[in-house]
């Protein structure tokens, strides 16, 4: 099941089992960032063994988005992870 950022808002105190993955490019990721790991979305595949400590955690990708981030859930789903959501609605600030 996906999350939304105002899920995501709602309840980020009681996420510290939670694997944040952001798979935006590292300058996206230097510029404005919540936290967690930045693996972009083009390494994910070549680093993904490093993630196996994790395959069964609850894991949220995140993008600007929530495009790329779909693309990582489907990949890491794919490579046997059990518990992968996607941001839907990115870190795209709201416009005025």
């Amino acid at each position: 099941m996906d999350i939304s950022v105002t899920e995501f808002e709602s309840c980020y105190q009681n996420l510290g089992s939670v694997t944040i993955i952001d798979i935006r490019e590292k300058l996206e990721f230097q510029t404005f960032n919540i936290g967690g790991y930045n693996i972009p979305l083009g390494i994910l595949l070549k680093n993904v063994e490093q993630l196996d400590d994790i395959k069964n955690s609850e894991i949220i990708v995140i993008c600007q988005r929530g495009l790329r981030s779909e693309t990582a859930k489907r990949m890491l789903t794919q490579h046997g992870y059990t518990n992968v959501r996607n941001m839907t609605d990115g870190l795209m600030p709201e416009e005025n």
